[in-house]
């Protein structure tokens, strides 16, 4: 396939997504029984994410033309350890290597068996060559070089085992969010989706916030008791609130609390499922310093407001990402079109 046919399949894809077929409803709901985490709603919010921000003609197009994509004399066999913590989560990994013609050696996350797989089948069925483009494996082998995603744990199994091979290897990343207390109603559901879109499983998801100094939490709370109150309706969801609850008041952790959200001021940036962490800021040129020297473990950044010499996403654009925002800032295209010379 030449690069224009790449691209007019995978439009056509997007085309087939927006009409969420009674098929896919089918591997939507089979996906759903897999994994209670992967509701129905976020996967829906995933697909369509994909079809509107990634497959549009317009955005393809203006994507590859920021590269020089030539077809590979030989194609690359890249594997790619697919993560399973949001639905969909190395579509954009995939789309990478089949963009620039290599062939995709894949390793399906169990959380995520589906999905995938359904979009393979649809797109051989509409162009008989794609096949050669895509093998989904349950050990990846015979490849030339990698892209893994996975824990930091994992990471150090993977940088062992694929270090001699051309790879990117991600490790845990998390998102923040720079609040400076004059936030509207608005700013702040803005700010709800970016933390529980997909339950904050997600690398993009807001995990942290920093305050001014004499923030008060109380409208923030009751802005997202208000707005996503339903979410304590998740059983797993609902199983971790009330286990970090009981953990809190067992550690005499000082928090507070909505009803579905717990929030405790702490360093790290990383926090359990239905808490959030936060951490209080005098003055937003030492917080610079601070993200500055914590952004290998950063993903994003969302404010309202502008932080020096810091890139940062407007509040409720962390889970949209385009086909430019790559993972950990490390341009997959770019290292993938490495592979031909």
């Amino acid at each position: 396939m030449q690069l224009q046919e790449r691209i007019d399949l995978l439009v056509n894809l997007g085309f087939h997504l927006k009409e969420m077929g009674d098929y896919l409803e089918a591997v939507i709901h089979r996906t759903h029984f897999n994994n209670n985490w992967f509701t129905k709603e976020n996967q829906k919010t995933s697909i369509l994410a994909i079809a509107t921000q990634f497959l549009e003609r317009s955005k393809l197009e203006n994507w590859v033309q920021q590269y020089h994509i030539s077809e590979p004399k030989s194609a690359q066999k890249v594997g790619l350890v697919l993560a399973g913590n949001i639905p969909l989560v190395g579509f954009h990994d995939w789309l990478c290597v089949f963009i620039t013609g290599h062939k995709a050696i894949i390793k399906l996350s169990e959380k995520d068996q589906y999905l995938l797989p359904y979009f393979f089948k649809w797109m051989g069925e509409q162009h008989p060559d794609f096949s050669s483009y895509v093998e989904v494996r349950e050990t990846i082998k015979g490849f030339d070089a990698v892209i893994a995603t996975g824990s930091n744990n994992s990471a150090r199994y993977f940088e062992a085992y694929f270090g001699k091979y051309p790879n990117i290897i991600r490790k845990n990343r998390n998102s923040i969010a720079v609040l400076h207390g004059s936030e509207t109603k608005e700013d702040l559901i803005a700010l709800g989706h970016d933390i529980f879109q997909y339950f904050g499983l997600g690398c993009r998801n807001v995990s942290k916030i920093w305050v001014p100094e004499n923030y008060n939490f109380d409208f923030f709370l009751e802005t997202m008791h208000d707005e996503y109150k339903q979410l304590i309706n998740h059983t797993k969801y609902k199983n971790n609130y009330d286990y970090n609850y009981a953990l809190y008041q067992l550690n005499q952790v000082p928090f507070l609390m909505n009803g579905c959200i717990i929030l405790t001021e702490n360093e790290a940036n990383t926090s359990r499922i239905a808490t959030l962490h936060y951490q209080k800021y005098a003055d937003l040129s030492g917080l610079s310093n601070i993200l500055n020297q914590q952004k290998e473990d950063i993903q994003c950044v969302v404010s309202q407001q502008e932080i020096p010499n810091i890139p940062t996403l407007k509040l409720g654009q962390a889970q949209q990402p385009t086909l430019t925002d790559y993972a950990d800032g490390v341009d997959t295209v770019k290292f993938l079109l490495s592979l031909n010379r």
